[in-house]
């Protein structure tokens, strides 16, 4: 008998709100937390809409924004979500083993120091040619020592350890848009193995900066639906054009099943199945028949030990891009038949934006929140049907629904897949 591992407690800090209830409460209202950027001047880009965490401090879960100015908005975020989930799981450093608590993160990569790059490249400019000697001399003039070492994604485990005394596992994955999504499946199969009783795990992200704006807008995949901006995010619809960049974390505390009832933890779920998987095939685009996408829905369905049938609702990837969309949904008829056309398929995405690394916890969560009160949220900004997109949406209006059993699909850059299975926990 394999040990079993439930979520005792979950945090976040997103674009639609910090806590629990009001990001609950507006995905039900089908609200959208997209707007027009404000971390820089994106006038000019063919983009000029995210999904930023705004009216949040560090302030706000108990800690000095002074003490942390120096470390990047994915680690500030990734504090305020691990700081929610472990007050809401009750638990006390006191009264645990810190050699069986461990870290696991899907973190994405500091905030870009653009301005200062900037200036080192006009230093190093000469005849149209970039002179390293001027460029290597005027970064040891400006560059911040600490403030580089915050842009590495391993930095937010390392401060989450020392935070809360995690002295066991310590790890990050940054497989792209499944990389939260991973580290939680991972820190699942650690707790199964007895390596640690406790794992704290989920993820945390901003690209909502220049040099990731760019680089989505060369890769053509954010939306230029820029007016207005809360209806550019659009998974299955005809007239979806690309995702909406989105920031924040989720974070989740995993536990072993008797170590949570010994000390009384309330109990939101119970994870049971958990598939990874490669496409294979391109760095960004997924094979057009969705074979890792398949094969990474069987193998969580197998790990869970439960019929196809059994899945009361899946939280799509759902991107908003025209390819992704199209081949999810093609994965999803693949797996489970003519019962596709029954199960409740949605979107938070588009309401919520991408938010990359984070966006698998953030989804989990919801995955829970589904199950705890037998609600599936929305699908907003459906308004044109897709034939190739031909599923149960959940089109705009949150629907009261039977859900005991939920999946949740991450699907990153480079082939990167990832299927978690939540339950409801019944003993």
């Amino acid at each position: 008998m394999r040990r079993r591992v439930v979520i005792t407690g979950m945090g976040m800090v997103t674009p639609l709100g910090a806590d629990l209830e009001t990001v609950w409460r507006r995905l039900l209202n089908g609200e959208s937390g997209i707007d027009y950027i404000t971390l820089f001047d994106a006038s000019h880009f063919p983009t000029r809409i995210a999904a930023e965490v705004k009216n949040w401090s560090l302030a706000d879960v108990g800690e000095d924004p002074e003490e942390w100015k120096f470390q990047g908005r994915h680690t500030h975020f990734a504090i305020g979500a691990a700081k929610k989930a472990w007050q809401d799981a009750g638990l006390d450093s006191a009264k645990i083993d810190p050699t069986r608590f461990g870290v696991y993160t899907g973190s994405g990569e500091g905030q870009q120091d653009f301005h200062r790059f900037t200036q080192m490249m006009v230093a190093a400019l000469s005849d149209g040619e970039l002179d390293v000697v001027k460029f290597t001399k005027k970064g040891l003039e400006i560059l911040h020592p600490i403030e580089e070492l915050e842009q590495e994604p391993n930095m937010p485990a390392g401060h989450l350890a020392g935070l809360f005394n995690a002295q066991g596992p310590n790890m990050n994955c940054l497989t792209a848009c499944a990389a939260s999504s991973q580290a939680i499946g991972e820190a699942v199969e650690i707790i199964r193995r007895g390596e640690a009783d406790i794992m704290l795990s989920g993820g945390t992200h901003t690209m909502i900066h220049p040099f990731g704006v760019t680089g989505f807008c060369l890769l053509t995949a954010l939306s230029t639906q820029n007016d207005p901006p809360q209806k550019a995010s659009r998974p299955f619809d005809r007239n979806r054009d690309g995702f909406v960049l989105g920031e924040g974390a989720g974070m989740v505390i995993l536990e072993e099943l008797e170590h949570a009832k010994r000390r009384g933890a309330r109990i939101y779920g119970e994870v049971i199945g958990y598939g990874t998987t490669a496409d294979a095939y391109r760095i960004t685009d997924t094979h057009p028949e969705g074979r890792g996408a398949i094969s990474c829905m069987q193998m969580a369905l197998k790990d869970a030990g439960i019929n196809p049938e059994d899945v009361d609702y899946i939280n799509a990837h759902g991107t908003s891009t025209v390819v992704n969309d199209k081949v999810e949904t093609l994965a999803i008829k693949k797996v489970f038949g003519d019962y596709a056309y029954k199960l409740p398929v949605s979107s938070t995405k588009s309401m919520m934006g991408h938010l990359i690394a984070a966006a698998g916890a953030t989804e989990l969560i919801i995955c829970l929140l589904a199950i705890r009160d037998n609600v599936l949220p929305p699908t907003i900004n459906y308004e044109t049907p897709d034939p190739e997109c031909d599923l149960d949406y959940v089109p705009n209006v949150a629907r009261e629904a039977k859900c005991d059993i939920a999946l949740s699909n991450s699907f990153g850059f480079g082939g990167q897949n990832i299927s978690l299975i939540v339950s409801r926990f019944t003993g």
